[in-house]
């Protein structure tokens, strides 16, 4: 019934948009000059445009837009459990973004040569805990392809929503999808607001 009811509120909001903008706008393509006797278009009437595409595009998104997760994070990743990596040793300091419908990207600090950006998707599972599936496209020092990097996590962000700490598992797979790393471990967020000094992010 979810999905039906998604489809049915987006239509509904473009067809509202359309038929706002015709009653404010008649088509005259190729043309620059108004219409005689038309007045402009008026600035409430695009504002009900975009109130009503926004409304539209909220009731169709899986994501509320409040949740504890979205917004800026400084991310310590560190290794936990490995064979042949003490527990404790940095993997990562990051920075990274958490956007309202369900995307993330992150800033490494690997070096960029081998890709310091990636990407992922997210999902609420509970009440402040989340699934993040992230993937990234790896290069050795030479700039000649490795593959994919697939790493996903699962967060729990803190009651007061300014920490995390999430459990991680990482592949760094061969372009044949073979399995060259394993590495599990634990990271740590701390939220960036527009407050934050540069001293709290080193």
């Amino acid at each position: 019934m979810k999905a039906p009811l998604k489809k049915v509120t987006a239509t509904l909001g473009v067809l509202l948009v359309g038929t706002i903008l015709t009653a404010t706008a008649k088509a005259e393509c190729g043309s620059l000059q108004l219409p005689k006797g038309k007045t402009s278009i008026q600035p409430q009437s695009w504002r009900r445009a975009h109130d009503a595409a926004r409304f539209s595009l909220l009731l169709a998104s899986d994501h509320e837009p409040d949740e504890p997760i979205v917004g800026f994070w400084k991310v310590t990743a560190v290794a936990k459990g490995n064979p042949d990596i003490p527990d404790g040793v940095v993997i990562d300091n990051a920075f990274t973004q958490f956007h309202g419908d369900g995307t993330e990207i992150t800033n490494s600090s690997r070096p960029p040569v081998t890709s310091s950006f990636c990407l992922g998707v997210w999902k609420k599972v509970g009440p402040s805990h989340y699934r993040l599936n992230h993937f990234a496209i790896s290069w050795d020092q030479n700039s000649n392809p490795v593959g994919p990097a697939h790493l996903r996590e699962d967060i729990v962000v803190s009651p007061d929503g300014k920490t995390f700490t999430a459990t991680f598992s990482v592949n760094q797979f061969d372009q044949s999808g073979n399995v060259l790393a394993h590495v599990t471990g634990q990271s740590f967020g701390r939220r960036i607001t527009v407050n934050t000094p540069a001293r709290d992010v080193l």
